[in-house]
Parts: C-alpha cells; structure tokens; sequence
C-alpha cells in the first residue's frame, strides 16, 4: 500500500464549557468519511465513553456530539496533517501539528488525554511545548487494539469522568 497524503477534513468538537481534551491521531479513513471522530463502526470509543458516564451508546453524529458536549469534552486530532498507509498509525511520516494552543483560550480545558501511542508521541513532540500541558495516554479503541477487552478500556477511560467531574 502506497503513502497518502492526509489533510484533516474537519475541525475540533469543543464549547467554551470543555474541560477535557480527548485527541486521536489523525481520522481514520471511515472518520474521513462520515466527517466525524471514531467513525468505524466498531471501534470502541462511543460505546466506551458513554460507559464512562453511564449513558447509552450514541448512535448517531447528533447523539455522539451531544455527549461529548454535554460532559465537557472535547475532540480533536493532535494532526492537521500527515503521510499514511491506510489508517495505520504506525505508518504515519511528515507530521503536522493542529494548533492546539489556540484552541485552549477558547475553553476551560485542564486536561488532555491522547487515544493511543501515537497520538501522545506528536502531541508530546509537536504540541505540548506551545500548549504547556502534558497530556494522559489512554489506550487506542480502534478494533486493531484486540489486546485490551471492552472492561479493561472502560476502567482506563474512567480518569475522564474522574477530571471532568472536578470543579
């Protein structure tokens, strides 16, 4: 499979009542598609996130963002922009950062966790130093991710609930 260059087709999810940030990599090429975040059917991340807040899984776009919103959450992809084979992380040269820090100023956002290793390593190498928050690793929901079961992310993603829950 040859490289692609990859522009982010859509911007963040945030009001000014966000406190957490939650930051992919960059959009899967089903997320491109649906132009929304997590958007492959099975990863995991709706169904693990509305567990965090003891909600039903959302279904749609409208019900996805609505929770994200109602529980002050925000997403977004540490990349603006990459080269990649398909949808894998691992595969991902050339980098560039979205411009994080000027999201901040916009919100109450006192966390940022990263979905998967890959998103931490450029947000920590690309965005931190202009953001000044270290940022949670929190491990990937994409189905690719077999070796953690639905109940080991669910206990992993708990620290959301726990930081946005803060006042």
């Amino acid at each position: 499979m040859e490289y692609e260059r990859v522009v982010h087709p859509f911007g963040p999810l945030y009001d000014a009542e966000s406190r957490v940030l939650i930051l992919g990599s960059i959009p899967s090429p089903k997320s491109r598609e649906v132009n929304f975040f997590y958007g492959h059917p099975q990863n995991r991340f709706w169904p693990v996130l509305a567990a965090v807040f003891g909600e039903p899984a959302p279904q749609t776009i409208e019900e996805k963002r609505a929770l994200a919103l109602r529980h002050h959450i925000a997403l977004w992809d540490t990349l603006a922009s990459c080269e990649i084979r398909g949808a894998s992380d691992a595969a991902i040269r050339n980098p560039v950062a979205n411009d994080i820090a000027a999201l901040l100023p916009k919100t109450k956002i006192r966390a940022v966790f990263c979905t998967g290793a890959v998103s931490h390593k450029w947000y920590t190498k690309l965005c931190q130093p202009s953001t000044g928050i270290p940022a949670g690793k929190l491990p990937s929901t994409s189905p690719a991710n077999a070796a953690w079961s639905f109940d080991r992310l669910l206990e992993a993603y708990r620290v959301i609930g726990e930081v946005v829950s803060v006042d």
